[in-house]
């Protein structure tokens, strides 16, 4: 299976990967991103990068984990006295791939302009008052 990671970005972790394991974190990116790999032409380079880090410490994040596949969905768990909230995503998620998928284009928040009441070079207030007559223009009524 073609994955977003280099060989030399798998290297980088340390960690012998195995094959199972780098496809296992190709998928795994993949549903937490919302891409899949076929669409890789229609991804910009600096996302494949970020894609490809994330792919690459999630295989190497795998390796020391247990049934990941089969593990509860829970945040907050208590045993013997001792409790622990975790993350949204802490148990099926590597730290640092979240990290590198955080830093794709469409991961990121986006800000939204909008226009005041001065651009455009004129300030005009409610359009439904009388004083503002005299900043719009007048047409005549058919």
């Amino acid at each position: 299976m073609a994955t977003w990671a280099t060989p030399q970005q798998v290297d980088a972790t340390s960690v012998a990967v195995t094959p199972q394991q780098l496809a296992q974190a190709q998928s795994d990116v993949e549903i937490f991103c919302g891409r899949i790999y076929d669409d890789t032409d229609r991804i910009r380079k600096r996302d494949q990068y970020w894609l490809g880090m994330a792919v690459a410490r999630q295989a190497a994040w795998l390796t020391e984990q247990y049934d990941v596949a089969t593990r509860l969905d829970a945040t907050v768990t208590s045993q013997d006295g001792v409790s622990n909230q975790l993350a949204t995503d802490a148990v099926v998620l590597a730290p640092m791939a979240g990290r590198a998928l955080r830093r794709c284009s469409w991961m990121r928040s986006r800000t939204v302009h909008v226009s005041t009441p001065l651009e455009g070079g004129r300030y005009v207030g409610n359009p439904l008052l009388e004083s503002a007559d005299d900043g719009q223009a007048w047409t005549a009524m058919p």
